[in-house]
């Protein structure tokens, strides 16, 4: 329908866009097309909504301790449910803004972000380099770190997840800043983004016992992706991202919307209902202070059969108590932490448009995990691993059915933990809508 000079429709054409249906699987950044025509702003109401069934369970070694995990019991999660407006505001530009309608975390409506992605600058005349090579993306967003978060569940938005479960540490937030991206050739891009390295926004100068100022995240990325034939397709990418003093960087927790994994290894007595505990079976490192990391994401597709892979690489630090001033926070090089994450994803897919498939995916995570040290003074050398074995069926390019089985176990924790000992597994059924 026509509002007030605006084409408002959900099938509204949208440049240089990724779908949010299944047509939007194995795309990474959006292809860089010039070629682009623009007749009025138009402006394309999507969204997703996913309902589970859930039955796991889960046990630890240290109930002898007083921790005690939660009974669980087969049962129906709280639906999570996405709504997107996607804007094309001149010819080139286009604007997205992203909100969660239920989640874990957030019952209630709020805003996850949104962004203004430029390809073409009308305004200056479209110069040709610019056009043909280069990409602007500015606001608040997702910062285009690895390729796993390509592939993650996003709340009510699961159709590029072929899984249930997103990684282990699952690098994701949204942060106030900005990407240039250089399109070499039809396929090597090259990109870096600068952005505050905060998950909402800030302009004060927080007070700092160190004298170390705020600083903000610097990462780049570098991806080659080529259709060698029409069977094959390769892609591998790389990615660097550096924090030398935010404060409260939330990369590795801020999906603040929830994991699939209700109530695993949760603590008895803790608010299963609150929000505090919307990350169970995920796990992170808090580098909350400094972070450097690395991202390498091999992709590889030939007729049905896919496989992709995460080498992670992590370290860096949170503020601890000044031992002078209990209500402070201090720097502190000796709390330096590693850590480092490997994940394999293979999928079969078959059927016509590639609407079914099987796949087994294997993730694990270790290093120096929990900040806590033993009684030498040395950090603890803890791990996770997880394997999921999954099938899902396109009923139709919107709706996406699966079903997963996962058994995720935890070594070499305090014995303190509810952790220690500690395994979880059983059965989720999705069911998911995206448009």
């Amino acid at each position: 329908m026509a509002l007030v000079g605006l084409s408002f429709n959900a099938f509204s054409q949208i440049d240089n866009f990724r779908s949010w249906d299944q047509d939007g699987v194995n795309v990474f950044e959006p292809k860089k097309d010039a070629n682009t025509t623009f007749d009025g702003v138009k402006v394309k109401v999507g969204g997703a909504f996913t309902q589970q069934f859930q039955s796991l369970s889960h046990e630890n070694d240290t109930a002898g301790n007083g921790v005690a995990l939660y009974d669980l019991a087969p049962g129906f999660p709280l639906a999570t449910a996405n709504l997107n407006l996607d804007v094309q505001l001149a010819d080139g530009i286009r604007m997205s803004l992203e909100n969660y309608m239920s989640s874990r975390h957030h019952t209630e409506f709020w805003v996850k972000g949104g962004y203004i992605q430029i390809d073409k600058l009308p305004m200056l005349g479209n110069p040709e380099f610019f056009t043909d090579k280069m990409r602007v993306k500015i606001g608040h967003y997702q910062p285009n770190f690895g390729d796993q978060q390509f592939r993650r569940s996003d709340n009510g938005n699961a159709m590029y997840n072929q899984f249930v479960g997103n990684y282990i540490m699952d690098g994701f937030t949204t942060e106030v800043g900005g990407e240039v991206y250089f399109f070499a050739t039809e396929d090597i891009m090259a990109m870096v983004g600068l952005t505050n390295g905060l998950i909402n926004g800030g302009v004060t100068a927080p007070a700092d016992p160190n004298g170390k100022e705020r600083k903000p995240t610097l990462y780049l990325k570098a991806a080659y992706d080529k259709e060698i034939n029409d069977d094959t397709r390769v892609r591998l990418s790389a990615s660097f991202m550096n924090n030398a003093n935010s404060g409260r960087n939330t990369f590795y927790g801020g999906d603040r919307t929830g994991s699939r994994f209700y109530g695993a290894m949760e603590e008895s007595g803790a608010n299963l209902g609150g929000s505090g505990n919307f990350a169970s079976g995920r796990w992170n490192p808090r580098f909350g202070n400094q972070i450097q990391a690395i991202q390498i994401n091999p992709f590889v597709k030939f007729k049905g059969l896919e496989i992709f892979g995460v080498v992670e690489m992590a370290n860096g630090n949170n503020l601890v108590v000044d031992p002078n001033d209990a209500t402070q926070f201090i720097f502190d090089d000796d709390d330096k932490r590693s850590v480092m994450q490997v994940g394999g994803e293979l999928l079969y897919r078959f059927l016509e448009n590639e609407s079914a498939y099987v796949g087994f995916k294997y993730n694990s995570l270790s290093g120096q995990l929990q900040g806590a040290r033993d009684m030498n003074g040395d950090f603890y050398e803890s791990s996770i691993s997880r394997i999921e074995a999954a099938a899902g069926w396109y009923a139709t390019k919107n709706l996406l059915l699966k079903a997963g089985y996962v058994n995720q176990t935890y070594t070499d924790f305090q014995a303190a933990s509810q952790y220690q000992g500690g395994s979880f597994n059983g059965v989720v059924i999705e069911a998911v809508a995206a448009f």
